[in-house]
């Protein structure tokens, strides 16, 4: 089955422009014609595209999936490069997790923080009105 790049923005929520960028950056090199130039998207383009987005949501520079492709085009022989590139792109992003964990825990530390200190704030708070009413 084939789609256009309408279908194919409303499928993967990306833009057309996105679309034709990722073709021009040479990110999406498979991507067939009609005989009168309209983009007919497979669901093998799918399935890089998909790719493309993963790699690129996690870090990964347009420049990295475009060497990525590159050696995909040059066959079984390249498969080893193309599984070390995801190997350190994989531990950098555990690393950008591991960063964020930390980040969380500093804000999980606040909000327990604030929280209590709120909540001491509404006890002293009820305190002085029961005070101030003459209900001690």
């Amino acid at each position: 089955m084939n789609y256009t790049i309408k279908q194919v923005s409303e499928k993967t929520h990306l833009k057309p422009h996105v679309l034709r960028y990722y073709e021009r950056e040479g990110l999406l090199p498979f991507v067939d014609r009609s005989e009168s130039g309209i983009r007919r998207y497979s669901e093998e383009d799918l399935e890089w595209l998909s790719l493309i987005c993963c790699l690129k949501n996690t870090g990964m520079a347009i420049k990295q999936i475009r060497e990525f492709v590159e050696l995909s085009l040059q066959g079984k022989e390249t498969l080893k490069e193309r599984c070390s590139m995801l190997i350190a792109h994989k531990k950098e992003v555990e690393d950008q997790i591991a960063g964020l964990k930390k980040y969380l825990c500093k804000v999980d530390h606040k909000i327990t923080y604030f929280t209590d200190q709120y909540e001491k704030y509404l006890d002293e708070k009820s305190e002085i009105g029961a005070v101030s009413h003459g209900t001690d």
